[in-house]
């Protein structure tokens, strides 16, 4: 890493620059991106997928989360890298930093490419109080990484209408009456993808497919390299009323218009707006649109959920007759979870890395093994398993900690305290109009009451066959204040975790439905969702209706051994048990007999 910072810090000198900021970022705001992009982790050796690096001539410094303080600490020792710990007091931000290290008069640059509009306008103006410029047409690693990755070039592929539920065509018509007499020009893969039913294998465990999209009352354009074009998604795009042009054809394609054109300031790279002459800064409609599943979205999400419950059945039945015979390490363990997921109909792969903690390791939110970090998995002790699978009919998102053997009193406690708070928030009932953060303090008010806490979010939308991590600035669970409201057809995780540094995490996890709240039960209160969604009924006395709650897609089965059950309240038990029949009831029908009688017995009532 010091040779390349090196690299970098000859080319600013050539360019008259004190400093250069690198995000995590790439063209279209992607969290997860191609190799092309990971400049961040090349000029830092950081491999987290959050991050910020920032070079001057002299020093450096690199701004990540909560979720790899620990990672990261390990990751950049040696290095000419500072951490610098995001939201924790003391710590300065990018701007304050630079205006601590430079002199007034300094110019920083970034690559307007790779940074949206409002990053460019925020980190301007913040510069701006320190006497700074700031400058936005410099890609150094266009010169310095010599052996850069290209950009991808994997073939498109149609989403059949049998997982989608709906045309293209219709989606461009709704996206139009939203529009009017506007242009819309659309840098997000994840909404090029859904509104035109393509996907692609240009983004890692993301189906998205490497592109632009200019929408007008008139014609739609995807700009894609033409390599990515087959005959039959030529067609299928003629069909549908789009037509293609180059992909770097987007600059011309933007200064050419006439119309006014919309562009959302947070998920627009600043050199495409730029080249708008008449840009309108607005959210795209198109955001709020897909995070509604339609019915055969939903359909297609519970039979994915179930072909994943399968394999993760199966994985932790295996997990725990093989772990004491020995030989078996976190890299091994997502190996054979994989392979159990690959066996499953229209299975796609992973739809992230799977985060296999063993031990301490289960304290680093976001660990993903790797054959430096991978040790040995014993019969003791917690292993935290986050994973998911894409499948052509959803994708899924899970959680679970398993008990490997011996535990400690303080395993056993955070196991059930974070269980609490799922249950808790899992189970809520809310009215219309409650947003993901009013709900939030449901997953961590038992954890608090021991001085426990955890900083990252408790759960973000889910797609459909796209992103596990789907329209992350609009429905969520979290502290900091989200007013995206919670409405039926929308899916979000429940995830709270407890991890101690050194010893052992902690975190369930589910994704589910929100759905209407049936109140026909005893006494006029919320029925449990038994697996489907539940007509809207109003109870005698029933106000500020309507009312709503979750449906957990997500089946797989709660191992009960570390759960102190006194600590669980009688409503606490009653629903778990009940997700946990759910579970047996719905996935025994796909299980052999041996593995309906492991569920069986791992799904009895606490």
């Amino acid at each position: 890493m010091t040779a390349h910072v090196q690299q970098l810090r000859t080319l600013m000198r050539q360019e008259g620059i004190q400093a250069f900021i690198t995000p995590s970022t790439d063209p279209h705001a992607g969290e997860y991106i191609p190799e092309r992009w990971k400049s961040r982790r090349w000029i830092s050796g950081f491999t987290g997928s959050a991050g910020t690096a920032v070079v001057t001539l002299d020093q450096a410094a690199l701004w990540t989360d909560s979720r790899y303080f620990i990672q990261a600490t390990e990751q950049l020792q040696g290095t000419d890298f500072q951490l610098m710990r995001e939201k924790i007091e003391g710590t300065p931000t990018i701007a304050a930093w630079l205006g601590s290290v430079l002199p007034q008069g300094s110019t920083v640059a970034v690559d307007g490419w790779v940074n949206t509009v409002s990053e460019v306008e925020q980190l301007r103006n913040d510069l701006t109080l320190y006497g700074i410029r700031l400058r936005t047409d410099l890609d150094p690693y266009a010169q310095i990484w010599t052996d850069r990755p290209a950009a991808p070039l994997h073939k498109a592929f149609v989403q059949p209408l049998e997982y989608s539920g709906e045309r293209a065509a219709s989606k461009l018509t709704r996206i139009r009456e939203q529009i009017g007499n506007a242009a819309l020009v659309v840098s997000s893969l994840e909404e090029i993808a859904w509104t035109l039913n393509l996907r692609a294998d240009d983004v890692a465990y993301t189906p998205f497919v490497l592109s632009y999209l200019i929408i007008t009352p008139t014609e739609a354009t995807l700009f894609i390299y033409d390599e990515k074009l087959t005959p039959e998604v030529q067609e299928y795009l003629r069909s549908e009323g789009v037509s293609t042009r180059g992909y770097t054809d987007i600059l011309d394609a933007a200064r050419s218009l006439t119309l006014p054109a919309l562009v959302e300031p947070e998920k627009t790279n600043y050199a495409v707006y730029e080249a708008v002459q008449t840009p309108v800064r607005k959210a795209s409609p198109i955001g709020q649109m897909l995070i509604y599943k339609n019915a055969t979205e939903i359909r297609c999400f519970r039979n994915a959920m179930e072909k994943d419950g399968v394999a993760m059945v199966k994985w932790m039945k295996w997990t725990l007759e093989y772990v004491p015979k020995g030989g078996q390490t976190e890299l091994s363990l997502a190996a054979k979870l994989e392979a159990f997921r690959r066996e499953q109909p229209l299975c796609m792969g992973i739809s992230f890395e799977s985060i296999m903690g063993y031990a301490h390791h289960g304290a680093i939110v976001h660990y993903d093994p790797t054959p430096e970090t991978d040790i040995p998995v014993l019969p003791e002790g917690l292993l935290l398993i986050d994973s998911g699978g894409q499948y052509l009919d959803g994708t899924t998102d899970i959680t679970r900690t398993i008990p490997l053997g011996p535990l400690t009193w303080e395993m056993r406690r955070d196991y059930t305290l974070d269980l609490r708070g799922f249950i808790n928030l899992g189970r809520a009932v809310f009215p219309k109009g409650t947003c993901g953060t009013q709900l939030d303090t449901l997953a961590r008010m038992e954890m608090w009451r021991y001085g426990l806490n955890y900083l990252h979010g408790t759960g973000h939308g889910v797609g459909q066959f796209m992103s596990v991590h789907e329209a992350i600035d609009l429905h969520q669970f979290r502290m900091q204040w989200r007013p995206q409201p919670l409405l039926p057809g929308m899916v979000i995780t429940d995830e709270p975790g407890i991890y101690i540094e050194g010893s052992h995490g902690v975190r369930h996890e589910d994704t589910m439905l929100v759905v209407n709240a049936d109140f026909s039960g005893e006494g006029g209160r919320a029925l449990e969702p038994a697996g489907q969604p539940c007509d809207a009924s109003e109870a005698p006395g029933l106000t500020f209706g309507p009312y709503y709650t979750f449906e957990h897609l997500t089946l797989c089965p709660i191992l009960t051994s570390p759960i102190l059950v006194d600590w669980l309240t009688a409503d606490e038990r009653r629903w778990f048990n009940h997700y946990q029949q759910t579970v047996y009831d719905r996935l025994c029908p796909r299980l052999d007999e041996e593995h309906r009688q492991w569920l069986y017995e791992v799904t009895r009532p606490i």
